[in-house]
């Protein structure tokens, strides 16, 4: 009985030994699974976000605050010394590129800046609207002849002053001494637009004084928003 128990035993554990073998075996011989993330298949692009819908009544709301500056006749920035320009019939689509410009730092000015960090895409676009009103139109011709330092500036900005595309700022009018200062800007980085850039590299102190009184004494110009008493005035 002894020695029939002690082979039972060992039959036993030579079946055991088998079966992990063979259980060993077959994991070996199975395909590994493809990671999940290459299995996925990759998502489609998302849909880029729709143009807001500009609406100048709110955004005379939302630009009271900037009306504090811009709605004022001969308003200066302090340090350094220069007129806060005017935007009255500017073209909106500039305008909000410009304030794009000052969100994401493009633009050096730490007021401005501030600023637009509290505007959402819609309130900006609504702000643009408002302080464009009725963009200036243009005539199509000089106003006497255009000087030579401003022979490249007119491709864009009008032998009028009067921008040839809305995505261009129109100058007609606009503070003598502003337009000095976006030069500058252009020139030195404080701007960071590759295509005036270039242009304002070229350009000496003279030329640059020579092209700003040009576009500021055409007319009809860009005019300043007057600032109301109560937002809620019409």
């Amino acid at each position: 009985m002894g020695r029939g128990r002690s082979i039972a035993a060992r039959v036993s554990t030579i079946a055991a030994l088998a079966a992990c073998a063979l259980t060993g075996a077959s994991a070996r011989t199975q395909p590994a699974e493809a990671p999940a993330a290459a299995a996925a298949a990759p998502s489609a692009p998302s849909a880029p976000a729709p143009e807001p819908n500009p609406d100048a009544g709110h955004g005379k709301i939302v630009s009271y605050t900037c009306l504090g500056c811009h709605g004022v006749d001969g308003y200066k920035n302090a340090y350094p010394t220069y007129s806060v320009p005017e935007l009255l019939g500017q073209n909106a689509q500039y305008l909000l590129s410009a304030l794009h410009g000052y969100r994401d730092g493009d633009r050096s000015h730490i007021t401005m800046h501030s600023q637009t960090q509290s505007l959402s895409e819609q309130d900006m676009a609504d702000v643009a609207a408002f302080l464009a009103g009725k963009p200036l139109v243009a005539s199509g011709k000089a106003q006497g002849s255009v000087p030579q330092a401003a022979q490249l500036c007119v491709s864009c900005h009008g032998e009028d002053g009067v921008a040839v595309a809305p995505i261009y700022p129109s100058l007609a009018g606009q503070h003598e001494d502003y337009i000095v200062r976006a030069l500058d800007e252009y020139k030195h980085g404080g701007r960071k637009n590759a295509i005036m850039r270039g242009f304002a590299a070229n350009l000496s102190e003279k030329d640059i004084s020579t092209v700003a009184a040009y576009f500021s004494h055409l007319t009809p110009g860009l005019r300043t928003e007057k600032r109301p008493i109560s937002f809620l005035a019409e």
